[in-house]
This record gives structure tokens, sequence and C-alpha cells, in this order.
């Protein structure tokens, strides 16, 4: 590689891995998808499932388009090596474009496959109707966790893409491309890993970081594990 190339290399790898993981400069800046999808993904308070819903399979998109990213922003970079013909560029680079293609290709048919049945096949609305009564369907769950989201005593704690949300009947963690979710009455707790570090985020003392599996006695329900601190 020459220089024009291994520098937007790097630099498009900085960004890649950043928008990917969202540090908070990204979040200061609005360079997340909840930003810069805000107008179609809707209020997180007011419909907490349909925000998430459209959420994940956005963030999928946009993740799956990083690949072809890089190899337009890589034909601009270094304009000699003809990207932009690909009957023209090694046989390498025709690879790559392949997989770049592919890649957000199939997302579009997952995402298509999701939204069906007004989003009836995506992961979390098949979570939700396990617990669906036999007369309802998912979407009557749905509107019991978007009203119990709306209330003020909710518990929420984490970082985007690792958050551990709270309510009356739920015990939800939502991730960067998933939304696990179980209700506590048929939860088991299970602390899995202990591990001690001297000193903590917020203060002095030092303190556990506890990692807790979340096991439904539903074995439908895929058990999910969340972290807490607790002081040592």
């Amino acid at each position: 590689m020459d220089s024009p190339e291994v520098t937007f290399t790097l630099a498009y790898l900085v960004f890649a891995v950043c928008f990917v993981f969202t540090p908070n400069e990204f979040h200061a800046a609005g360079l997340t998808v909840q930003n810069l999808l805000s107008g179609w993904l809707g209020s997180e308070d007011a419909a907490f499932v349909p925000f998430h819903l459209r959420r994940t399979a956005a963030t999928l998109l946009c993740h799956s388009l990083l690949p072809l990213g890089y190899y337009v922003g890589m034909g601009l970079a270094a304009s000699e090596k003809r990207l932009h013909s690909p009957s023209q560029t090694p046989e390498a680079w025709r690879l790559f474009l392949l997989l770049a293609v592919t890649l957000p290709s199939v997302t579009c048919i997952l995402i298509y496959y999701w939204s069906r049945d007004r989003w009836a096949c995506h992961p979390l609305a098949r979570a939700l109707a396990l617990y669906a009564l036999p007369q309802s369907g998912w979407q009557a769950v749905a509107t019991s966790v978007n009203t119990e989201f709306r209330r003020i005593d909710k518990f929420a704690t984490g970082a985007l893409g690792a958050r551990v949300i709270v309510t009356d009947t739920w015990v939800m963690k939502v991730t960067t491309y998933r939304v696990h979710v179980a209700q506590q009455q048929d939860v088991h707790l299970t602390v899995t890993e202990s591990r001690q570090h001297e000193l903590s985020p917020d203060s002095s003392l030092p303190v556990q970081l506890l990692t807790i599996r979340v096991a439904s006695a539903n074995p439908a329900v895929q058990a999910f594990d969340i972290r807490s601190w607790r002081p040592a």
C-alpha cells in the first residue's frame, strides 16, 4: 500500500470502530444510528418496542454498509486503482466488492423478513410472543412493555449497547443488535463470575464486578447475562 491507501485505511478503521462501538465523543457529535435516523426511529420513551424494532434493523443495515463505504472511499483516495471500474480492478478488490455488496443485500433480505406481518418475525416480537395469552398476540405484550417503560420508577443502567432495564414486570437487556426480555416472575438469577477491582469508576473503594445469568423458567426464552458493580 502507498501512503494515501494507508492513511485512508487507518482513518476509516478508526471511524468504523467508533461508529459501531460509539464512544462518548461520537455520542456528543451525534454520530450514532439513533441520532442520524431519529426522525424514522421515533421516541424510545413514547414507544419502546417499536423504537427498538426499527433501531436494531437500522443498526444492522448501517453497519453492513461499512465495507462498501470503505470500497467507495478507497476509490476516491486512490483513484489510480480505478476501483470505480470493477472490470479494470485487481481480482482481490473485485472479491472485496462482491462481499461488500452481498453483505447489505443479505441484510436487506433479513430485515424484510423481520418486517413482515408488522414486524411479527423480528426476534424481539418473537420473544414477546412467548409471553402472550392464547387470545392475544405479541402486540399486547409490547403495549405492556411500552407502558411500564414510560413509568418513572423503572431502573435503567449501563452504556448504550449494553443497557439493563428493570420495570415492574420485565427484566430487559438492550444490546446493539438485540433486545433480550424476561418476565421477572419466571427468572432465576445466577452469579456466574465475580471479579474484584481495586478502584471503582466513581470512588476509591474496591468493588466487585458480577456477571449475572438471567434464565427464564420457560426453556423457549433465551438466557442472557447482565453485569453489576457492588462494593467488595
